[in-house]
C-alpha cells in the first residue's frame, strides 16, 4: 500500500513540475500578446491619422478649386 502511495506522489509531482511549466509559458506568451497588441494600437492610430488627413486635403483642394 505504501509503495502504491509514494508512486501516486510521484507522479503528482511530475504533474505539478508540469503545470508550473505550462504556467511560465502562457505567462511569457502573455506578455508577447500584450506586447502585440501595443503595436496594432500605435500602427492603427497611425493609419487612421493618415487617412483623416488625406481626405482633409482632398476635401480642401475640391472646396478650393
Amino acid at each position: 500500500m505504501e509503495e502504491r502511495i509514494a508512486r501516486v506522489e510521484g507522479i503528482l509531482e511530475q504533474m505539478d513540475k508540469r503545470l508550473d511549466h505550462i504556467e511560465s509559458t502562457l505567462a511569457r506568451l502573455d506578455g508577447r500578446i500584450d506586447k502585440l497588441n501595443g503595436l496594432i494600437d500605435s500602427n492603427f492610430r497611425w493609419t487612421l491619422g493618415m487617412i483623416v488627413s488625406m481626405w482633409i486635403t482632398i476635401i480642401m483642394a475640391v472646396l478650393f478649386k
